[in-house]
């Protein structure tokens, strides 16, 4: 399975492009799955419209490529703004900022997810590094996020907003550590791939691609959403 859950549009501050335009990109480069996840702060109080216009782009695309509404939740103060039920109806969040000290959560990720209904995943964060800040052992932590359905995010992005810059957590995990892919895999944590894109003509699907081939010759498994 080919995915991309981790995308930005005009609805994102940091984003300018119209979905269709993402999308387009995602179907010419194989992506199977894919995933519009704009940020909380950048839709606001735009919510409902939001979800609405996935459904109808869900619609439009029908047959020729799975789409799933995501959020992209910030946990900074000033800029978490979600609502009790707000978000019950989208079909995933992205949690971020996971592994910073002035987050709302607090490094304590599992109480905090309990006010969604819907799945959650761990957003471009090197876990292992955040997991042994903590002084947690690695394979009690994983097993706990797995049997909460959590999943992990390999952030691939590589473009003009992030200044070409590569996640050194996603190529340690991939290239150099065995043990971490051990740990993932005895833990049943599931994985999800996204490019993270802001403008789509920096947009590199083979990186995708390759990621999820990576992931699944490892013998761990993509997460699997189901579309509302």
């Amino acid at each position: 399975m080919y995915m991309d859950i981790h995308s930005h549009t005009y609805y994102s501050k940091c984003g300018r492009d119209d979905p269709h335009a993402v999308i387009d990109a995602a179907i010419a480069g194989g992506i199977e799955v894919f995933g519009l996840s704009d940020h909380n702060y950048g839709i606001l109080d735009r919510k409902k419209e939001y979800k609405e216009m996935v459904d109808s782009l869900k619609k439009e695309y029908a047959g020729r490529i799975k789409l799933l509404c995501g959020i992209e939740i910030a946990t900074l103060p000033g800029y978490y703004d979600i609502k009790e039920g707000e978000i019950d109806d989208y079909d995933y969040c992205l949690i971020e900022n996971l592994d910073w000290d002035n987050s709302i959560m607090q490094g304590d990720l599992l109480p905090f997810i309990k006010q969604f209904k819907i799945p959650c995943g761990i957003a471009h964060t090197d876990l292992f590094g955040f997991i042994g800040s903590t002084g947690r052992k690695p394979e009690v932590y994983l097993k706990e996020l797995a049997d909460a359905g959590v999943f992990w995010e390999l952030n691939v992005n590589y473009d003009n907003i992030h200044n070409h810059h590569e996640h050194d957590y996603v190529t340690r995990f991939l290239k150099r550590s065995s043990r971490e892919r051990r740990l993932v895999r005895e833990s049943g944590l599931r994985l999800s791939v996204g490019f993270d894109g802001h403008r789509v003509e920096d947009y590199l699907p083979e990186r995708v691609k390759a990621t999820c081939d990576e992931i699944e010759a490892a013998g761990i498994k993509l997460v699997d959403i189901e579309a509302k």
